[in-house]
């Protein structure tokens, strides 16, 4: 078989970034996706939405979004856990991504009513990620890309620091350069598990997680890496972590799963206590960081509970909530103590410093002398019917990975490999120390897919061009 110039790894939207990239420099490229065709992607095919930096509006994105106020963003919710100079090339490559993107076929769209807070910041991807996937491949087609399907890598063959094959069982393929995008280790319990050990309680959290993402992503190539002396970078407890219907399937809800009315009321765990301010920020900052706050509750399951002020504020979620016509009717029908519900939303209610509400603003609704305090959108629950939805942890990506620079390149003892590079959630944690901002998972592994698909080619001393 004729070696390859350029070997893919991974077959979602970081993946088929860098494939397109180097076959556009004239590299020859092959891919290899674990899952079977029909569940082609990775997370990708779960998204909806790209974080873009924009100086002024665009087709589909309204005002301004310039990059010092995108990097202020990523700043807060990482809290300070990011490479600057990594994050920075992240924002303003996201601002000249999309008319390549559109040259391989993804069509954008405005925001949709009920995506609270984005049509700003987020580009929209008509159809979805699934549409977005769809196009990349049959660019990919078109371009004389191969793809082979249900090919896991289970192993690198490595010279030093340079990459020489990849191993799929017995099977070994050669490349002159490659580029891992394999994803991260989240469908990976028993991995999960062993990262997030046992707590206090004697529970092991991880057990009751739920997967939004894919089941493939196992981490094996992740494993092998870190196994093999590259540098790693970030927390293998730090992911993009929400909190999400616990009706969900272990495997592949995406999207459609997530209960997106936390904000709008108040969050209790199993002994019927709130835990954290509701609050805090906007929903598309601090969404990804409730699954972790509902992993580290009794039982890792909470309630996010409204009345019915908050009905049609929010996108409704798939399954509908536990209704009741009384706080103490809710709370039996959730198996909830019924006094310390029942307290716990009266202190709430008393607490409440009702201004002038608007769920579009941070608004000066707050609660005073509470603990948690909730800070904006505080409204007294008040108002029947009451709803209340379960949620448990979902897991969309996990941020530990490999040590990347500007170039892509996979990192072993500070030196960087001259031709082996990384992209997408397996490189993610040098941006995303923690926290998340909706939509900046498709920006980290838009620009660093284009980036490593360029620099494997200029390795074959191929110039690439974007």
């Amino acid at each position: 078989m004729k070696t390859v110039d350029v070997l893919v790894v991974g077959g979602g939207n970081a993946a088929l970034c860098a494939a397109l990239t180097a076959r556009e420099a004239g590299a020859s490229v092959l891919m290899l996706e674990a899952a079977p065709r029909a569940w082609r992607g990775g997370n990708s095919m779960h998204v909806r939405n790209l974080r873009c930096m924009h100086d002024a509006p665009q087709d589909v994105l309204v005002d301004a979004y310039p990059e010092e106020e995108f990097w202020q963003d990523l700043l807060k919710v990482t809290g300070g856990q990011t490479n600057e100079a990594l994050a920075r090339r992240v924002i303003r490559d996201s601002s000249v991504c999309r008319p390549w993107m559109q040259r391989h076929g993804v069509r954008f769209q405005p925001a949709l009513s009920g995506a609270l807070h984005v049509s700003r910041t987020n580009a929209f991807f008509m159809g979805g990620g699934k549409a977005l996937v769809n196009a990349y491949y049959r660019s990919a087609e078109q371009l004389g890309i191969a793809v082979r399907y249900d090919c896991p890598v289970d192993g690198i063959e490595l010279q030093g620091d340079r990459f020489v094959a990849a191993r799929v069982g017995s099977e070994r393929i050669v490349a002159r350069t490659c580029v891992l995008a394999a994803g991260g280790f989240e469908s990976n319990i028993p991995w999960m598990r062993e990262a997030w050990g046992q707590n206090a309680a004697g529970e092991w959290p991880a057990e009751n997680f739920l997967i939004r993402g894919t089941r493939y992503n196992m981490g094996v190539v992740l494993r092998h890496m870190l196994d093999a002396g590259a540098d790693a970078i970030g927390d293998p407890t730090q992911a993009h972590c929400v909190a999400i219907d616990a009706r969900a399937p272990l495997y592949d809800g995406g999207i459609c799963t997530r209960i997106d009315c936390v904000s709008l009321g108040v969050v209790v765990n199993r002994d019927a206590q709130r835990f954290y301010d509701e609050g805090e920020d906007f929903w598309p900052k601090r969404y990804a960081i409730w699954g972790r706050l509902v992993a580290m509750q009794p039982g890792q399951i909470a309630w996010s509970v409204i009345d019915a002020k908050a009905v049609g504020r929010f996108m409704p979620p798939v399954f509908p909530g536990t209704r009741a016509d009384s706080l103490p009717e809710l709370a039996r029908a959730l198996g909830l103590p019924e006094a310390a519900f029942v307290r716990t939303v009266a202190d709430y209610n008393a607490a409440c410093r009702v201004g002038t509400f608007d769920h579009t603003q941070l608004d000066d609704c707050h609660t005073e002398g509470l603990v948690p305090a909730k800070t904006h959108w505080a409204l007294p629950i008040d108002r029947p019917p009451f709803y209340a939805y379960a949620v448990r942890p979902g897991v969309t990506f996990t941020y530990l990975g490999l040590k990347t620079d500007e170039t892509a390149a996979v990192h072993f003892g500070g030196r960087p490999s001259p031709n082996l590079f990384v992209a997408g959630e397996m490189m993610a944690g040098n941006v995303l120390g923690k926290g998340y901002t909706a939509g900046v998972g498709m920006s980290i592994g838009t620009a660093f897919g284009r980036i490593a698909g360029a620099s494997a080619a200029a390795a074959l001393n191929i110039r690439a061009h974007a």
